[in-house]
């Protein structure tokens, strides 16, 4: 959602200021609150946002380097099998499980890290999984010539990656502004994509320089241990998220973090309002009853939570059946006989990944989450289409030399696929997750979603040795047919999020508005739709709004009544297309 007063490099707070002309969203108990303008950016919140999407470069950069290991003539021999000739290769089962078992631990390790983290706290975490990601690495690089030690290597790599892949956009959502948390997660899935790109250039130059020596993959793991320590060490540094300092009692601790992090003094009134919504959660978060499995039983007959929890899943699970990791995994063996060194083909195409990926930020912004997504299926249907056609019936696949024509038409077309999945359903997909689900069922959902996602992920890796042997480049087609349904999934189930709060995209969903007509959509009051999610169960805060009133918390609904006028002043309070707090805050 696009604030008001959000203009250049400035955020300014005008709107909600009692004492200024421009005030249409005030509240006169809060007059005497600093309503200065606030950098967007400062130094703690970029050097938060680099740091911390060290994560996301981990996760890349151990997702893409498996594809180069599987062409390095050292690990052939170390880890393949002799087929009596002196050739060394890997089994359909055995380079399966090698790529896929890292699927398996980070499904494990994104559903383990929430626990841990709220015993642990963030940023603890975050040090811990880092360790476990290194002693990964370590059982890799130690491995001589049994491949079972690599496939346990990757899965306990995978515990490390799966939770820092929930715990960094955690971190970044308890902490950053709401200005700029937005690109925070876009600045997370950007650093996924520069982690495959540096994961093939690693590759591609050890390949040139150490080919039959071990260093060829020793080395490309090893480079992994950098980001380990920046990330693991350097986030001690940093302080604890301002939601779980404030839940573990901490008030002072939770109030300074925000300070620094907005570049704002105490009595602003971005601190007064944010320390209000970290109260008003923590408070509705105490007033739950039951244990996780009865939470998860309510979340399950809560009013159309359980059709956004299959949409989410259904979204996550396209999102890999699109066939992107086809190429990310398995890209180096595609065109390993195609005149164009399949290692430069590799950072060719990552380098695509990485770059275009600046693409999708402008189009989700300025072109919605519906067209961007529908597009981007079919033109990867159409890319599918052409790839699987050129590599089935023109490539010359017992001696490929003859058809130099067809390899780089296959080149070509896997190029222009990447360029629609980096834009559209590569980074949309993730921030569509993070605002489909209502706020007290948001963590949940989530993970449920995550988890489609590993789970498709592995079975991909896993199973598409298998296929191509069986079916060749015709695996196309079934990727073109998936592209085919998710892009009908957006149009008949997908509701538009372009523009609005959290609170309009629950409220949508409660009321059964069509897909297809969701852009058109008006809003309702900010009090109807409070009480509709009031009524349905799907919002804890406004759950606790009246436990959290008696304390003068939250949005000021102590000073406004129903038809959004002052009682104390008989004064306009309250824009009727979004409420107070929740404007500033989202």
């Amino acid at each position: 959602m696009k604030m008001p007063g959000m203009g250049g490099m400035t955020i300014y707070f005008d709107q909600y200021n009692p004492n200024s002309e421009k005030g249409t969203d005030v509240r006169r108990s809060l007059a005497g609150l600093d309503y200065s303008p606030l950098p967007r950016v400062t130094g703690r919140s970029f050097a938060m946002a680099m740091l911390v999407s060290m994560g996301g470069l981990i996760f890349g950069y151990d997702t893409g380097q498996i594809a180069g290991f599987l062409e390095m003539p050292d690990f052939l021999r170390r880890f393949g099998q002799d087929d009596g000739n002196g050739q060394y290769s890997f089994s359909n089962v055995r380079s399966g499980l090698i790529v896929a078992l890292l699927s398996i631990g980070t499904l494990v390790g994104a559903l383990v890290a929430a626990p841990v983290a709220d015993k642990m706290g963030r940023k603890l975490s975050i040090s811990l999984w880092c360790l476990i990601c290194a002693v990964g690495f370590l059982i890799q690089i130690a491995a001589n010539t049994a491949w079972e030690q690599v496939m346990i290597g990757r899965l306990v790599a995978g515990f490390g990656v799966g939770a820092l892949s929930l715990l960094v956009p955690m971190y970044q959502a308890e902490t950053a502004p709401p200005w700029i948390r937005g690109a925070l997660v876009c600045t997370y899935q950007l650093f996924i994509t520069l982690g495959i790109f540096l994961s093939a250039c690693f590759n591609y130059g050890t390949y040139i320089h150490q080919r039959q020596s071990s260093a060829s993959w020793r080395i490309v793991i090893g480079v992994g241990w950098a980001y380990l320590i920046i990330l693991g060490v350097g986030i001690l540094f940093f302080a604890e998220t301002p939601r779980f300092a404030y839940s573990r009692g901490r008030h002072d601790e939770a109030k300074k973090t925000l300070c620094n992090v907005y570049g704002a003094p105490p009595n602003h009134y971005s601190i007064v309002v944010q320390m209000e919504e970290i109260e008003a959660k923590v408070v509705a978060e105490s007033k739950v009853k039951g244990g996780p499995i009865s939470e998860i039983v309510s979340m399950f007959r809560a009013p159309r939570v359980a059709y956004r929890v299959a949409l989410g899943m259904s979204l996550q699970m396209f999102q890999q059946l699109t066939g992107a990791n086809y190429f990310f995994y398995y890209g180096t063996t595609i065109f390993e006989s195609v005149a164009i060194s399949s290692f430069v083909t590799q950072v060719i195409l990552n380098g695509i990944n990485f770059g275009v990926t600046f693409i999708g930020l402008y189009l989700v912004e300025h072109y919605g989450r519906r067209k961007s997504l529908i597009a981007g299926s079919i033109w990867m249907v159409i890319c599918f289409l052409v790839f699987a056609s050129v590599g089935h019936f023109s490539l010359d696949q017992e001696t490929p030399a003859n058809t130099p024509g067809a390899g780089v038409g296959l080149i070509v077309f896997a190029c222009l696929f990447i360029l629609g999945y980096a834009t559209t359903w590569g980074p949309q997909v993730w921030a569509l997750i993070s605002e489909l689900f209502p706020n007290r069922y948001r963590a949940k959902g989530m993970a449920l979603s995550t988890a489609a996602n590993w789970l498709w992920n592995f079975l991909i890796a896993f199973f598409t040795p298998f296929i191509t042997g069986a079916i060749d480049f015709r695996y196309g087609y079934v990727f073109a047919a998936c592209n085919c349904i998710g892009g009908l999934i957006v149009y008949f189930f997908l509701i538009e999020g372009q523009g609005r709060t959290l609170e309009e995209i629950d409220t949508m969903y409660l009321e059964h508005v069509p897909a297809r007509k969701s852009s058109k959509w008006v809003a309702p009051s900010a009090e109807e739709m409070a009480k509709l999610r009031r009524e349905a169960g799907t919002d804890e805060t406004v759950m606790a709004h009246d436990d959290v009133e008696q304390r003068g918390a939250l949005s000021g609904e102590t000073e406004r009544g129903a038809d959004g006028i002052d009682k104390k002043t008989e004064q306009p309070g309250r824009n009727e297309s979004s409420s107070h707090a929740e404007n500033v805050i989202r």
